[in-house]
């Protein structure tokens, strides 16, 4: 029996505060909310649990605070089957927070983001915790902890010989030098059409710059599926999106990343594991709430043997 890949997920843990409106406010303008919600959220939080609820072994590395939602947090992920063995709780500052309006007639959200505990996740706590790190064969990264930490993990991993997904997200400029390290150190790379556009200001066409990067760069395009260059064959591919009914697009990037974190530890070829990742994303934007509307891997399998 093949031996399951583990995750680490090296990352922001935060708790979502949604209030959904009919639209989104215009700069200098107040809408009402029809309802306030609170659920766990950030980035990191959100791929651990995506690649956790399809049945993958994920281990979170994060801190949180010394306030009232941080047992909240590090309880949801255990409940999701994510082993929260070196979340540490940080005394003296909140836990990470996220303010996010989410407009009801389309799906659109805005997001504001209050790092509190995450800003401690630093080199020094990789440094302590990289044994740990290493158990696992695919390390996951994202924007939304201190990049110098990032760069730290893409080393260790790289070092290590693991495989390094890193997601550019948020938006965030990035420190010198970095580009050149994701080239040497890191196997995936997974912006948005957005996020894409700020990284490789000087690329002029999608096509040429998935072509120059080769399999490592994996573009996602929201209703518009998801694009990479398959080396093996050669050629571009874009995986076209699923048909979903949307009611809330928060948390599909993530969805996205955790499942192809699962897809690749699963053994699935390249282009599975992108058609994978991508109707697991298009499944989550079904339902409210980041988390909430993560599938299963039987509801993934399911739709795919729909489409």
């Amino acid at each position: 029996m093949k031996q399951r890949k583990k995750i680490a997920v090296i990352g922001s843990i935060n708790m979502d505060l949604t209030a959904r409106t009919e639209r989104l406010p215009a700069g200098g303008e107040t809408v009402p909310a029809t309802e306030l919600l609170y659920a766990p959220g950030g980035k990191g939080a959100n791929q651990a649990v995506a690649a956790a609820r399809l049945g993958g072994d994920v281990t979170m590395f994060g801190c949180v605070g010394e306030d009232a939602f941080a047992e909240k947090l590090v309880e949801n992920l255990r409940q999701n089957g994510v082993d929260t063995t070196h979340i540490r709780s940080v005394p003296g500052v909140s836990s990470g927070i996220a303010m996010i309006t989410v407009a009801e007639a389309s799906g659109e959200n805005s997001i504001v983001v209050v790092p509190g505990a995450n800003r401690f996740v630093t080199p020094a706590y990789v440094d302590d915790l990289q044994d740990a790190i290493l158990q696992a064969d695919i390390l996951l990264l994202q924007n939304e902890i201190p990049p110098e930490t990032v760069a730290a993990v893409m080393d260790l991993g790289h070092r290590a010989g693991k495989t390094v997904l890193y997601n550019p997200a948020p938006a965030a400029e990035m420190p010198e030098g970095i580009m050149e390290k994701i080239q040497e150190k890191i196997h995936y790379l997974t912006p948005n059409e957005h996020e894409a556009a700020l990284l490789f200001p000087h690329i002029p066409a999608l096509p040429s710059l998935l072509e120059l990067y080769g399999g490592k760069l994996i573009v996602t395009l929201g209703e518009q599926g998801a694009m990479a260059w398959d080396s093996d064959r050669g050629k571009l591919l874009h995986i076209p999106a699923r048909p979903a009914h949307v009611v809330d697009t928060t948390g599909a990037g993530d969805t996205f990343n955790g499942a192809f974190a699962y897809a690749l530890a699963e053994g699935y070829a390249f282009a599975d594991a992108l058609r994978f990742a991508n109707i697991a994303a298009g499944l989550s934007t079904e339902r409210p709430g980041a988390q909430g509307g993560m599938p299963t891997k039987n509801e993934v399998l399911a739709a795919m043997h729909a489409v």
